[in-house]
């Protein structure tokens, strides 16, 4: 069974082989002596700046007993006893020997192994099948080569395969008979008995929607065995495959949210993508009661409370990404509506440049990000992109000289270098003591999830006084709403003066399909909209449809947004305690520019569709 693991190791045992004669050859006395002076200085000015390089290097070069040493798997006494075992066995690799006696396991090795060789490991029970791959490679060849597709990525042109030995030149070549031309394999390992076990699995039981619910039909819903479904990774249980199988769906036609609502005689499962909700599948009421469970018990919720709700978290592998799911369950009178809320690791932080803002809206959040204290407000609703655009803006500012704590409820993302933390509710720790907590760290810059209550909206606006610079959000319908909205909260005026540095509202609207939108000239109604003059209509484009968008004419959203920037003439107002139209009167001989200003921008740039707009942003006074 370790032959095929073996194989890496041969490999990297080779190139720490020819790593060692290039050290020596490089570390000779003799070599380079007739070299002039600028070369040596030169060569050795290299070398300073390969150092980083050369560290890493010397981790992979590492024996494989050294590595499972430093990993923690075996102790000094199991890597001696393994040494004097290959020292009477010296056929034998380390890692074979370490597997028979009994110091680690075949899973254990597989990782560190895949790891070593700079692949990336299979795990059959975090990660979820695309059942369309599967009709690629059939089981015996399969069996044959021990492999087993996992998922192919259009974008990157990838076949994600699981393999026991990526170094199998025979299994390589069958693949790229059988896989659609123009794809590069990239290799999950794992070991052979891991593989074997994986592709019974897949290929043993059913794992589309349809298929499932097929063989699902055949079952009695008091006979399901909640300990059945709660086991990790059980793939023979139909409830397991269909529960996995509604959330890759979800996943793999980019939805944000996946609806799973009990009506009073069937399921109803609706994806959210690009923000507007679509009917998925209608599923028998019947088998609600174990899918439920099945969810609660991935989220890590209670399965006997179902009066209450409740909120989990679960992370699995799918197509070769990382995704979080925050899910919410909410008791309804037809049972416990459940929401999962999708969080890509893939995606990463987006750059500014990349979320949509305008050049115009793109100076003005440099220009606030300029300021050395003082708080940042981004306003809008729920799934309005506020925490997509905040995070960009502390990737921005996220530099080794500059400490960035975080209070959010919960961590939606995790960045690297910045310390961030959970608000706990339960435990005590709330935004406001969190806030307290966040100033004792020595922080720069602070980002406070949302101001919700006058301790933490007093604690955070003194943070900004204190030579912070802090980053928050509120729920207001526009940029102007903060300022009155913090007032509801006690703040004064005279301390909200010159503490705000910029306040942003924001909103997504879809994005037109480039391969189908269509041009026309505008009508008379839509250039009202528009209020451009009717007499000079302009090309605008509409949605049309086709397989790209899944015929619906849009792919993606972009931000529309408005930005309050804070100047003397404006915090003269604040501290006037002036009402929010004098603050809007002024900023608008300032050159601001509305939210619908912005929707209209890329309305006339072919981004966006006057329909798409509407939905998110007002015209109803241009109507």
């Amino acid at each position: 069974m370790m032959n095929n693991l073996m194989n890496i190791e041969i490999k990297n045992i080779d190139s720490d082989n020819n790593n060692k004669a290039e050290q020596s050859f490089d570390m000779n006395p003799k070599i380079g002596k007739n070299q002039d002076s600028k070369n040596t200085l030169s060569n050795n000015s290299n070398n300073k700046a390969d150092n980083s390089v050369k560290n890493e290097n010397t981790e992979k070069k590492l024996p494989i007993g050294e590595k499972l040493l430093k990993l923690g798997l075996i102790d000094k006494d199991q890597l001696s006893v393994a040494l004097h075992e290959k020292q009477q066995n010296p056929n034998k690799m380390m890692g074979e020997i370490m597997v028979e006696l009994g110091f680690m396991t075949a899973e254990q090795l597989s990782t560190t192994l895949a790891k070593s060789a700079g692949f990336e490991t299979f795990d059959p029970k975090t990660t979820v099948i695309d059942p369309e791959v599967l009709e690629i490679i059939d089981k015996s060849t399969a069996i044959k080569h021990s492999i087993l597709p996992i998922s192919i990525d259009r974008k990157k042109n990838e076949a994600l395969i699981a393999m026991a030995d990526p170094y199998n030149i025979v299994a390589m070549d069958k693949l790229q008979q059988i896989l659609p031309r123009g794809l590069s394999v990239k290799p999950l390992v794992s070991t052979p008995a891991i593989i074997s076990g994986a592709i019974d699995a897949a290929y043993g039981y059913a794992t589309s929607v349809e298929g499932i619910l097929k063989e699902l039909a055949g079952e009695d819903p008091a006979n399901i065995d909640i300990e059945d479904i709660a086991e990790e990774g059980n793939y023979t249980h139909p409830i397991v495959r269909l529960v996995n199988a509604i959330v890759f769906n979800g996943v793999k036609t980019g939805a944000s949210d996946i609806h799973i609502e009990p009506e009073e005689n069937f399921i109803r499962v609706r994806y959210r993508k690009d923000g507007i909700l679509s009917s998925a599948y209608i599923l028998h009421k019947e088998y609600w009661n174990a899918i439920s469970q099945r969810l609660k018990i991935m989220s890590g919720m209670n399965i006997a409370d179902k009066l209450m709700p409740q909120d989990g978290r679960f992370s699995i592998n799918i197509a070769g990404r990382e995704a979080d799911f925050r899910v919410s369950s909410l008791p309804t009178v037809h049972g416990e509506n459940i929401v999962l809320r999708i969080l890509d690791k893939s995606a990463g932080i987006i750059p500014l440049e990349k979320l949509g803002f305008s050049p115009h809206n793109l100076e003005l959040i440099k220009k606030a990000q300029a300021k050395p204290e003082g708080i940042i407000i981004v306003t809008g609703p729920t799934g309005s992109g506020k925490t997509t655009s905040l995070y960009s803006m502390l990737n921005e500012a996220n530099t080794i000289d500059v400490n960035i704590m975080t209070l959010e409820d919960p961590v939606e993302y995790a960045i690297p270098m910045l310390r961030q933390a959970s608000v706990r509710e339960g435990a005590g720790l709330t935004f406001g003591d969190g806030v307290k907590a966040l100033l004792r760290q020595d922080p720069d810059i602070i980002f406070v999830g949302e101001v919700r209550d006058e301790v933490t909206a007093e604690q955070a606006l003194k943070a900004a006084m204190t030579g912070h610079q802090v980053y928050t959000t509120l729920h207001t319908n526009d940029c102007f709403g903060a300022i009155p909205r913090l007032r509801d909260l006690k703040l004064k005026p005279g301390m909200l003066a010159g503490a705000i540095i910029a306040s942003f509202a924001q909103r997504l609207v879809r994005v037109l399909c480039n391969n189908c939108k269509e041009k026309h000239i505008a009508t008379k109604e839509e250039c009202k909209l528009l209020d451009i003059d009717k007499n000079s209509p302009p090309e605008i484009y509409h949605a049309v449809g086709c397989n790209e968008c899944d015929n619906t004419g849009y792919a993606g959203r972009t931000a529309v947004v408005e930005i309050l920037f804070m100047d003397e003439e404006l915090n003269d107002i604040v501290a006037q305690d002036g009402h929010k139209t004098q603050l809007k009167e002024a900023a608008l001989k300032k050159g601001f520019k509305s939210m619908r200003d912005d929707a209209v921008m890329k309305i006339l740039a072919g981004i966006t569709t006057i329909e798409a707009a509407k939905k998110s942003v007002d015209f109803s006074d241009r109507m």
